[in-house]
C-alpha cells in the first residue's frame, strides 16, 4: 500500500504491476543528457548516460545495466518467454531484454520504461 501513496498511478502500474507504458510517451526516450538513471521507487542507481542509445523501439534502452543493479527473470505474460527486468533492490519491473542491441557493444537491448526511472544529471 506504501508504494501507491509514494508513486504516480502510471509509476505504480509499470513498476509494481509489471505494467507497459505507451510507446514514445516519456520524456526519458530522447533524453540523452550525461546522467544516471535511477529506480522512481527506490532510487538504486540502474543506468547510465554512457550505456543509452537510440533503438527506435519507443522507451529508453541501454546495452547494459550499473553492475549488480538490475535482476533478472522470466515473464511468460504475452504467451512466450521474456526475459524480465527488475530493480535488484526493490523488484520494480523496469522493462525487457532483447538479443538485438549494439553488436559493437553488448548485442543487448534494456527495453525499459520511462515510468520506472528517474534521471539525476551529472554534476557539472
Amino acid at each position: 500500500m506504501q508504494w501507491k501513496l509514494e508513486l504516480t498511478a502510471l509509476q505504480f502500474y509499470v513498476l509494481r504491476k509489471s505494467g507497459t507504458e505507451t510507446a514514445f510517451s516519456s520524456a526519458l526516450n530522447n533524453n540523452y543528457a550525461a546522467g544516471t538513471y535511477v529506480c522512481a521507487a527506490c532510487k538504486t542507481p540502474l543506468y547510465t548516460s554512457e550505456h543509452k542509445y537510440d533503438s527506435g523501439s519507443g522507451w529508453p534502452a541501454f546495452d547494459s545495466a550499473i553492475e549488480g543493479s538490475v535482476s533478472l527473470d522470466v515473464d511468460y505474460k504475452i504467451g512466450v518467454a521474456r526475459t524480465e527486468l527488475k530493480c535488484a533492490t526493490c523488484g520494480g519491473h523496469l522493462g525487457h531484454s532483447f538479443n538485438d542491441g549494439p553488436k559493437e557493444t553488448t548485442g543487448k537491448r534494456h527495453c525499459i520504461n520511462g515510468a520506472a526511472l528517474l534521471f539525476i544529471p551529472k554534476k557539472k
